[in-house]
């Protein structure tokens, strides 16, 4: 079996994309993973799963039209939205050659660090604002975030999935049309149905670790709510053991965030010869490490709090977007 793996230009991948929606049912769509762990993997998704994904998508937004491409276009969520919109019978937007357009009803994904710096400009936000929706993924969405964003004007909806599941496959929460959502051991969440990929290009073994009887066990944690509604806590490993105690290390940094003295933040667990593990907080801004634990503790148990600040001046994104975690722990290496 043949596939196709984007590459070049915006253009050049819308190109590509088209050749392939009109081409052989037969050949894959090879994507990378971000590497935001470690060395990234090649997903290879049938063209079917990608068209399910598609059309549950636009089922649940009620609509399909065209899509702005403001990510990386060799990235899962890329490719979805110039499939999403070529499907529709539009060309895309690609933002960073042509701008936002002028009208209103089109569609954009975004990931959190986009939006938070869109909110603060008053042409992006213009733009948001006349956007039918806004998906966002790719990360952590803070309850400060989306509140911003609604305030503004902005209609979000949240996704949550991974180039192996063809991209977001649940939508504030709930998943799409014929994606069923599953926890296992410690809330690890598992996925079934149509928008699955296929495996791990030349990689058998990894894809029989997580691809077991047709679900996909992910590395992140989750619970359901009362309504059935997915709340994703983080990545399994965002579990931070210090001194014997589970520390959410999602909820310590958005906790950070809500601080007026810090304009972004991330927590690590960095290993410690006393705690196993202790709580490393990278934080854009001034607060200092005393301040900041105790911010923590007003609604945490002190336990969460970090033991040590690395202030920065950004938090360093791989292409994607995603915060680099490895090179945020090898500034702690480095130090």
């Amino acid at each position: 079996m043949d596939f196709w793996s984007p590459d070049g230009s915006p253009d050049s991948v819308v190109a590509q994309a088209r050749a392939w929606l009109e081409g052989p049912d037969d050949v894959d769509l090879v994507v990378a993973t971000s590497g935001s762990t470690g060395r990234p993997k090649r997903v290879r998704l049938a063209r079917a799963a990608v068209l399910a994904s598609v059309r549950a998508s636009a089922a649940r937004l009620g609509a399909s039209g065209p899509w702005v491409l403001a990510l990386p276009a060799s990235y899962v969520a890329g490719v979805q939205v110039v499939v999403r919109s070529l499907c529709a019978g539009h060309e895309p937007t690609l933002l960073e050659r042509d701008g936002w357009p002028v009208g209103d009803g089109w569609f954009v994904s975004l990931v959190p660090t986009q939006l938070t710096r869109m909110l603060s400009s008053p042409e992006d936000l213009a733009a948001l604002r006349r956007a039918r929706t806004v998906l966002l993924g790719g990360g952590p969405i803070g309850a400060s975030l989306r509140s911003r964003a609604t305030d503004a004007g902005v209609r979000v909806v949240a996704t949550y999935g991974s180039a192996e599941t063809a991209g977001g496959c649940v939508y504030d929460g709930m998943p799409l049309d014929g994606v069923a959502v599953a926890l296992g051991e410690g809330g690890r969440i598992r996925i079934a149905g149509p928008t699955l990929f296929a495996g791990y290009d030349g990689r058998p073994d990894l894809t029989a670790e997580v691809l077991v009887d047709g679900w996909f066990h992910t590395s992140d944690a989750g619970r359901l709510d009362d309504d059935g509604r997915l709340v994703v806590i983080g990545r399994v490993d965002d579990v931070i053991v210090t001194g014997g105690l589970n520390v959410p290390g999602p909820a310590v940094a958005e906790r950070l965030r809500l601080h007026p003295g810090v304009e972004a933040a991330e927590v690590l667990g960095v290993p410690d010869p006393e705690w196993g593990n202790r709580v490393v907080a990278f934080v854009v801004g001034g607060a200092g490490l005393d301040d900041l634990r105790d911010w923590v503790a007003e609604v945490h148990p002190r336990a969460w709090a970090p033991r040590q600040v690395v202030p920065l001046d950004a938090i360093p994104l791989l292409a994607n977007g995603k915060p680099d975690r490895q090179a945020l722990l090898a500034l702690v290496e480095a130090r």
